[in-house]
């Protein structure tokens, strides 16, 4: 069985979709479909990307949701209807228990990622960001031996409302 989560950004430009959802494609179907399953929670944007390309895979999804609020207070209304499908199409949902969304909800839903994961699929620029963000679980994985593989398209712009190095 190999456990692979994600982290990533939310605000991914729309003409670096395509390339990133076929490197997902290519990096999940390395492994068996009845071997796979991927650790998500579902934001916008790499997480969503992800999770659908484990279910294409034939992989089973797990759902962290970081507090009981999540949906309504940080899933967009335009993306709610992926994530009440990619909800509805996990095999296991883990709602962590945070009766609000922040940054305590976040870093304690990327613990339970990273002690899920085997590997750690990272969308992401490679920039420095805020606490409990991608760099910030980019490096607690690497700090725990999890080997990461970074996606993000060569030459592709910034994503918009991220930092700067």
């Amino acid at each position: 069985m190999t456990t692979i989560a994600v982290t990533g950004h939310i605000r991914i430009p729309e003409e670096d979709r395509a390339w990133i959802r076929a490197r997902l494609d290519r990096l999940l179907g390395d492994h068996p479909a009845a071997d796979l399953t991927g650790v998500s929670c579902l934001a916008a944007g790499a997480d969503t990307l992800f999770a659908d390309a484990v279910l294409a895979a034939g992989g089973r999804l797990v759902a962290v949701v970081p507090s009981a609020d999540y949906r309504e207070r940080m899933v967009a209304p335009e993306g709610r209807p992926d994530f009440d499908r990619l909800l509805a199409a996990a095999s296991e949902t883990k709602v962590m228990p945070f009766r609000q969304a922040s940054a305590a909800a976040y870093a304690a839903a990327n613990r339970v990622l990273l002690g899920r994961a085997d590997r750690l699929v990272a969308v992401w620029n490679g920039r420095p960001g805020r606490t409990g963000g991608t760099a910030h679980t980019v490096a607690a994985a690497r700090a725990a031996y999890l080997p990461v593989t970074v996606v993000w398209p060569p030459g592709a712009g910034a994503v918009p409302g991220a930092s700067a190095p």
